[in-house]
This record gives C-alpha cells, sequence and structure tokens, in this order.
C-alpha cells in the first residue's frame, strides 16, 4: 500500500487538538503492471474520543472535502457529507455532529 499526501492540518480546541488527514491510497499495482487506482481518505481524530473519516474519489474532490471538514469543525460550515455513493454518514453513532468548541 502506498500513501499520497494531500493535507495535515491541527486544531486547538478546549479539551484537546484535532487532527485533520488526508491522502491518497493505492494497493500495490497488479501483476500486469497496471497501476491500481488511488483512492482519498480524510480522517479526523481528536474530536469526543472517536475517529471519523470520509473518503473521496479524486484529488480535487479530497482537497475540497479537506478544506470542508476544517469549516465544519470550526464551525464555518455543514458536516461535509458522504461522498462516495453508498457510503454511510461519516458520523459515529450516538455522537451528535457539531463544531468542536
Amino acid at each position: 500500500m502506498t500513501l499520497y499526501p494531500v493535507s495535515d492540518d491541527v486544531l486547538f480546541a478546549p479539551g484537546g487538538r484535532v487532527v485533520i488527514r488526508t491522502y491518497g491510497v493505492a494497493s500495490p499495482a497488479a501483476e500486469d503492471g497496471t497501476p491500481a487506482p488511488v483512492t482519498y481518505r480524510t480522517w479526523v481524530t481528536g474530536v469526543r474520543d472517536r475517529p471519523r473519516y470520509w473518503r473521496w474519489r479524486h484529488f480535487e474532490e479530497a482537497r475540497r472535502g479537506h478544506h470542508g471538514v476544517i469549516e465544519w469543525l470550526t464551525g464555518r460550515g455543514p458536516q461535509p457529507g458522504p461522498a462516495v455513493p453508498g457510503e454511510p454518514a461519516p458520523a459515529a453513532p450516538g455522537v451528535p455532529a457539531g463544531p468542536v468548541r
């Protein structure tokens, strides 16, 4: 597996820090040398002790999604929805969505 960094950010909030990381993930190439497709993920750790993540299909979508997650965490935008059709919503069960305070 190969990781391709897109963006890393850290927010400091009362009670701790929140880390937002977006990166591309590719499996090893096929035996015939065909490169594996890259999928992108945004991971957020430090939010109410539960990690949250989003999946993106393309680099630009991941870049915009990363920015959208930061906007949501700082209370300046809505919570990003799932980017990949059929993906569950990123909020952990029983945890209300909202900005980091």
